[in-house]
């Protein structure tokens, strides 16, 4: 199945999704969603052992993983995360707000020092069965109370995310869908 958009439909772009409450008063607000024919179960796996040391984040490895390739298998030892838990991010780590298997899975920055203190910044991946398998549904949402925030978040923090998170949706489809077949 060719995958030429991530656009979320009209109607994914209005709805609530777990986790918009983590970043009140967004500055930015994006929803993206491609459809995977893979069952959530299959799907799911792929999300929860994201994070840098372990899966990567399966979109350009030399940005978002120092050069680390992502993984290409489902890791065993790397399913264990839980809400409340960690997510090592590289240089900034997550917190995983919500994981509820294989529907759900919500993550924010934890962000220690002066400066991570204003920025808020929300990653949520819904899982909802469709008749091809999974359509996944993702809203990133940030606000960063600095100088020039609004800006940064709209016009850098935007654009960059829209192109690795395109990247990572494809990437999670892919290889769950060669585990499908």
């Amino acid at each position: 199945m060719p995958r030429i958009s991530c656009t979320a439909l009209p109607e994914e772009h209005l709805a609530p999704m777990n986790g918009d409450h983590i970043c009140g008063e967004a500055q930015l607000v994006a929803t993206r969603a491609i459809t995977i024919s893979a069952p959530p179960a299959q799907v799911f796996p792929w999300i929860r052992q994201m994070g840098y040391g372990k899966a990567g984040w399966y979109s350009y490895d030399i940005i978002d993983n120092l050069g680390r390739r992502s993984a290409t298998s489902i890791h065993p030892e790397w399913q264990g995360i839980n809400s409340g838990d960690s997510v090592p991010g590289g240089l900034i780590d997550f917190h995983a707000n919500l994981v509820n298997a294989p529907h759900t899975f919500v993550m924010s920055l934890r962000g220690q020092g002066r400066i991570a203190k204003r920025i808020s910044f929300s990653l949520a991946y819904e899982l909802h069965e469709h008749p091809v398998g999974t359509r996944l549904v993702t809203r990133v949402r940030a606000r960063i109370d600095l100088p020039l925030g609004t800006l940064l978040s709209r016009y850098v923090l935007g654009p960059g995310d829209g192109i690795m998170l395109r990247k990572q949706l494809r990437n999670i489809a892919r290889r769950a869908e060669s585990m499908s077949r």
